[in-house]
């Protein structure tokens, strides 16, 4: 049973540890669309599953390894946790989705802008469900990203929806990972179990009508594989950076894996920029430095008092 007190766990300060544990979880996401670039002939859903499937073994083994296999019997005992685990499960499997379809299909900046927005919308999330307090310059920054997405809107005579559906997704995510009463890893390990059993379907089905890629060529099965791991590894390492850092931290640290996977997008992928996004682009950097300079101000009246 989770006491009545468990909210203190989720203190408000930076560590060290937490800093260091998301940097390297943003660095091993932006370079993350090469990986995906390369299992871009497989249908995103496919990809997905195994994702889940392979990611389930490392996760294991790391509890296994740091002995705390106990706490996820005690989170698989708790419906309140069950249940938790079940909505983040779902957010990060829509997440997969569209990331990987979006890196598929040539849509990577698309991918990019979505993980520009994530940081200011963490701060909405902040400032709506926990009453965290917003200066102009930061309101400011949230209405010239709003104003983004409205450009691209009506230059393409549609919402991007990869790039909100990412936003969206990742900002909820973040936010109810949390909160979520399990320790990072063991959370992690419960998000992908619940997900099993329908991804071992999936691909099963997939194997015997002749539609999976799974042993159909050692290049297919060594890339399926392999998502066990650039799955896992960042995933684990950011919840555990999460956990250590305040909301508003991890939003500025979010910077990191955009930038890299615009730079992928454009100098690797060759993907076109056009019109809508030369515009949009330079109004979500500039609400980001909006943002960041409220952020730094903020953190200076903090050691001054």
């Amino acid at each position: 049973m989770v006491s009545k007190t468990t909210p203190r766990i989720i203190e408000n300060i930076d560590t060290p540890q937490g800093l260091v544990f998301a940097v390297s979880a943003y660095v091993m996401w932006g370079v993350l669309p090469l990986y995906l670039k390369a299992v871009s002939h497989i249908p995103a859903l496919e990809v997905v599953a195994h994702r889940v499937i392979w990611s389930v073994p490392v996760a294991a083994g790391l509890l296994i390894v740091l002995r705390r296999t106990n706490d996820l019997r005690a989170a698989l005992r708790s419906p309140r946790t069950l249940a938790m685990a079940c909505l983040t499960a779902a957010l990060i499997t829509v997440n997969w989705f569209v990331y990987v379809w979006a890196v598929s299909t040539g849509h990577a900046l698309d991918a990019a802008l979505g993980y520009y927005i994530n940081p200011l919308f963490s701060v909405f999330l902040g400032a709506v469900l926990l009453r965290e307090r917003l200066d102009r310059a930061q309101v400011t920054a949230i209405g010239l990203a709003f104003a983004a997405v409205v450009v691209l809107t009506v230059e393409a005579g549609g919402l991007p929806w990869a790039a909100l559906g990412l936003t969206l997704s990742w900002g909820f995510y973040a936010f109810l990972k949390k909160w979520l009463p399990v320790g990072p890893n063991q959370g992690f390990l419960l998000e992908v179990l619940i997900l099993l059993i329908p991804a071992l379907g999936y691909a099963g089905y997939l194997g015997a009508t002749g539609a999976g890629h799974f042993a159909a060529s050692a290049g297919d099965t060594a890339l399926l594989l392999g998502c066990g791991v650039i799955t896992a590894v960042p995933l684990i390492t950011y919840a555990n950076g999460a956990k250590l850092l305040r909301l508003s931290t991890i939003g500025i640290l979010q910077y990191i894996a955009p930038t890299m996977i615009f730079l992928v997008a454009v100098f690797v992928f060759e993907e076109p920029m056009g019109h809508a996004r030369m515009i949009a682009f330079p109004m979500i950097w500039a609400a980001l430095v909006l943002y960041s300079a409220a952020i730094l101000r903020q953190a200076r009246r903090r050691r001054k008092s």
